[in-house]
């Protein structure tokens, strides 16, 4: 695991270093690479391309830990004006409208309302089921994403409520918390659709393993148990060796192409992502778009040495 990764994700929290990294004007490059923008109308041309070139898209409007109301309001508008242009987007191109679909919004509770108080978990599951509504009205998925682990028993009640009306709902899996193996076998009886990541969050080793070889482990047993058990897994990975077990999976499991995808990150093994693609198997791109890009940047950063290694060279060019 990358050894600089607990001083960036203590630098995701940190009001100052978010001002000193923002306010450098090289910065904005480094954004580009891995947010579609900070507008929908930024966003559009971005979805299109991807979806032309055969794959999905599953777009994240950032933001996170929102503590007033009108906020989390204006991101449920914000989610249902980008469930309709997605849903455009979905129909401009030859074959993006299929029985799975091509475009999905994540989303965060946290942005949602969950931090808003007692109250807060209740806010967050009514505006879940307002755009889960929509997403149905337009053939569009939703995925709830994850964040840290004091998130997640809300996070799990609220998508097992809104799976009653709505089946085809997914959540994230981090690999790294401890519980993991447990949650993907609760999840997977349930038939929830899951995305399987590794976790992007600084944790406290009570909770999370603290090695990348734990969280490697941890991986592939919820792998297992996803690829057996689950409908529909998404496989969210950019590490060679879990997409070949994957694949490997797949097989003795008798699933086609079509009954699980792969996921990958905006801006990060686009060759690859294009490899996979080719070779006929699904894979969805997470893109975010928004001006809360700071602690999605950082997560990014820490998560992989090429990505800081790009950041600080894009620094020592600047002028």
């Amino acid at each position: 695991m990358n050894p600089l990764r607990p001083a960036i994700l203590a630098a995701a929290g940190s009001a100052t270093m978010k001002n000193a990294i923002t306010k450098v004007p090289v910065t904005a490059a480094v954004v580009r690479r891995f947010v579609a923008g900070e507008t929908r109308a930024d966003l559009d041309p971005v979805t299109r391309a991807l979806l032309a070139s055969g794959r999905s898209v599953s777009v994240d409007f950032l933001g996170e830990y929102t503590t007033d109301r009108t906020q989390a309001n204006a991101a449920v508008t914000e989610y249902l004006s980008l469930i309709d242009d997605l849903a455009e987007a979905a129909h401009a191109v030859p074959g993006a409208h299929s029985e799975i679909p091509r475009v999905e919004v994540s989303l965060k509770l946290s942005a949602l309302g969950q931090s808003l108080g007692a109250d807060g978990p209740a806010i967050a599951a009514e505006n879940l089921h307002k755009l889960c509504a929509k997403a149905v009205e337009r053939h569009v998925w939703v995925t709830v994403d994850a964040e840290d682990h004091t998130t997640t028993a809300d996070t799990l009640a609220a998508v097992r409520l809104a799976r009653a009306e709505f089946p085809w709902l997914a959540v994230a899996l981090q690999t790294y918390l401890r519980d993991a193996e447990d949650n993907a076998r609760d999840l997977a009886t349930d038939g929830t659709r899951i995305r399987l990541c590794k976790g992007a969050y600084q944790e406290p080793a009570a909770v999370a393993y603290q090695r990348r070889a734990e969280v490697d482990a941890s991986y592939l047993r919820c792998l297992n148990v996803l690829m057996r058990d689950a409908w529909y897994p998404m496989i969210a990975t950019h590490d060679p060796a879990m997409i070949d077990v994957a694949l490997t999976l797949a097989g003795e499991n008798n699933h086609s192409p079509g009954d699980y995808e792969f996921q990958m990150l905006y801006g990060i093994r686009d060759a690859e992502q294009r490899r996979l693609v080719a070779d006929g198997h699904a894979l969805r791109v997470y893109v975010p778009y928004g001006t809360q890009w700071y602690g999605y940047l950082m997560r990014r950063l820490a998560e992989r040495p090429a990505n800081l290694g790009f950041f600080l060279r894009a620094l020592a060019d600047r002028g």
